[in-house]
């Protein structure tokens, strides 16, 4: 009996076809690959990324960091490797919105800037936090982590790339 009830309920729910993950309807969850392309609103840059929803915050690649005042406010300058070409830098800037204390197994604690960012993952633009990092020894420049995916995103971990970036600046989340 059990057998046939599964195969009912079975039935009558929908399928999807293999890599139909978009988000079809507001309020349902985007079905991405741990591997993925991003887009940041300013300046506008792609960039590969890796969905880690074991991370808290997500991380962004940050070489040749410059802190300066604007405003009277903190800000930071910094520069990403333009991933069309290796050899330039595309710079980043951004108010500095706290910092934090990365603990290291036997190290001494490192203190990075957070900034918030626009960025598009799948069909999924919203502003986030990113601690900035020098990326450079891991394979992505960005980790996009619960802050941004929590609500939004669940991870297929055995898919890569399932979308592009197609989502525009929510309003109030132009950055």
């Amino acid at each position: 009996m059990k057998n046939w009830l599964a195969f009912a309920l079975a039935a009558l729910l929908p399928t999807l076809p293999i890599g139909a993950y978009a988000k079809s309807k507001p309020g349902e969850l985007e079905i991405l690959g741990y591997i993925e392309k991003v887009r940041f609103d300013n300046p506008p840059i792609e960039l590969n990324a890796k969905l880690d929803s074991g991370a808290t915050t997500s991380s962004l690649n940050a070489l040749n960091k410059e802190s300066f005042e604007k405003d009277g406010k903190e800000w930071i300058r910094f520069d990403v490797i333009d991933p069309e070409d290796e050899d330039n830098l595309v710079t980043f800037e951004a108010p500095v919105v706290r910092t934090v204390r990365i603990r290291r197994h036997g190290g001494t604690p490192h203190v990075r800037p957070v900034v918030e960012l626009g960025m598009c993952v799948g069909h999924v633009h919203q502003m986030a936090q990113f601690t900035l990092a020098d990326r450079s020894n891991f394979n992505y420049q960005v980790l996009v982590g619960r802050n941004f995916l929590k609500g939004h995103i669940v991870v297929d971990s055995g898919s890569r790339f399932e979308t592009k970036p197609e989502c525009k600046p929510s309003k109030g989340d132009e950055g």
